[in-house]
This record gives C-alpha cells, structure tokens and sequence, in this order.
C-alpha cells in the first residue's frame, strides 16, 4: 500500500491539483492530510471540500494552526498577513466547511505511525520543529515508531536511535529511502501549497508501510496562475510573492 503525505496546502488549487495528480501517477492508494488546509492561498473551499470527498474516502486529515484559527479566530501571535488572511478566509466558507475544519483532531494513530499538524509532545500549541532537539522530543512523546508532521514548510526526516542520539537530512527528491527498524523516524513531506526553501515546486512523500520506504517528491506547477488568484482576491502581495518565489 502506496500513502500519500500531503500538508500545508494553504488553499493553492493550482499546486494541491499538481499534487494530487503526481501522486496518483506514483500509485497512492491512500491520502494522510497533516492539517493547515487554508490560509494564505485564494482558494480555501475548493481544497477544504477536495480533503473532506477524501476523507469520506477513508483518508486521514488533522488539524492544522491555520484551520483552528478559521475555526476560533486568528491567535494574537499570527503575523498582520496571516491574521488578514484568516479572517478573508472565514468569509469564503461556508458552514457547512467549517464544521468539517472544526471537526479535525489534534492528531491521529494508525499501526505504528502518528499523524499530527506541529508535534508530539504540544500539538495544541503548535511548536516548530525547527531541528533536533524538537524532533526528539517529539519521538520521545510518542510510543510509535514513525511521526508524520507538517508546519514547518520544508522537507525534512529526523531519526532517533536506541541510545537516544538523534540524527537528520534533507532528503533527495524521487529517491527512496528505508526507514531502518533499529531507528525511530519524523518525517516533514514540506508543503504542498506554499514552499518556503528557494524552490517553488510544492512537496509531498510517500510512505509504503510494507517495506517501510519513504520517498520525498517535489511538484512543479503553474505558480503564476495561483499567484494571480492571491491578487485578484485583495490577498497581500507578499504571498503572491512566496508562491513566485518558493520563499
């Protein structure tokens, strides 16, 4: 069984849709949404109802900061942007895809593995990963031998061995990499909506269980035409900017 690891869509139709569609031609046979459905893109239904028809589908989806925030309203630490962007956000959907937002769990266990938006050890609090000492902690929270996260927007696998030693990297795209039994394993797929290390094409991974292989992949698509639809909807110019950009 082939899972799909998609998270940090940020409503960008156009690069959700190149995903989606990568992902197929790779032979996914399941989906595993790691939250943040909405936010900074213009399209924020149209990326709500494609994870709800997947859910329906028996896909798993968490919640992500940027959905609780359309859900409770933006948090005083968001920047100007973000909190602009939320509260346009809210007026696009509607209650019915809200309800669906609110309805998401902090995090999800499936056989060995955990699903969930930030960490392990806060998920409600949405701390960053932002190296080792953050990924271990996180392992450490949980008793499963595998972690899939989003919130940080670039590619990144973390591993943690018996003794305690934790080591990582940034994986190369397209190349598949086993995930050894003596190690315990983070993974960040990156973001599939808004890419933030210099290189626009979105990401996602995927995971075979059977083999416990991962593959990191990168997307190119039409960052022009998403770009274009931030403008159009009143968005600020800096995120137009990121999809351009991939910073």
């Amino acid at each position: 069984m082939k899972l799909a690891l998609v998270t940090d869509l940020h409503a960008n139709r156009e690069a959700v849709s190149a995903v989606m569609a990568h992902a197929t031609t790779q032979g996914a046979q399941r989906f595993a949404f790691l939250g943040d459905y909405v936010g900074y893109g213009a399209d924020p239904g149209w990326v709500v109802d494609l994870v709800r028809d997947h859910v329906e589908q028996g896909a798993i989806a968490v919640l992500g900061n940027h959905d609780d925030a359309v859900v409770a309203g933006p948090r005083p630490t968001m920047i100007a942007d973000a909190r602009r962007t939320i509260e346009w956000t809210r007026a696009q959907l509607s209650g019915a895809q809200i309800e669906f937002l609110a309805a998401r769990p902090l995090s999800m266990t499936d056989a060995d593995t955990l699903y969930v938006h930030a960490n392990a050890y806060a998920p409600a609090e949405w701390g960053y990963i932002e190296g080792r000492a953050e990924a271990a902690r996180s392992l450490q929270a949980t008793d499963r031998r595998f972690t899939f996260c989003g919130h940080i927007h670039d590619p990144r696998l973390y591993h943690l061995s018996a003794a305690g030693k934790a080591g990582d990297f940034v994986p190369t795209p397209g190349m598949p990499i086993p995930l050894s039994a003596q190690r315990r394993w983070l993974a960040i797929p990156g973001s599939a909506g808004q890419p933030r290390d210099g290189n626009p094409a979105v990401c996602y991974a995927i995971f075979e269980p059977d083999s416990a292989t991962l593959t990191f992949h990168r997307v190119a698509y039409d960052h022009d035409a998403a770009a274009a639809k931030v403008r159009a909807a009143g968005l600020p110019e800096s995120l137009a900017l990121r999809l351009v950009h991939g910073s």
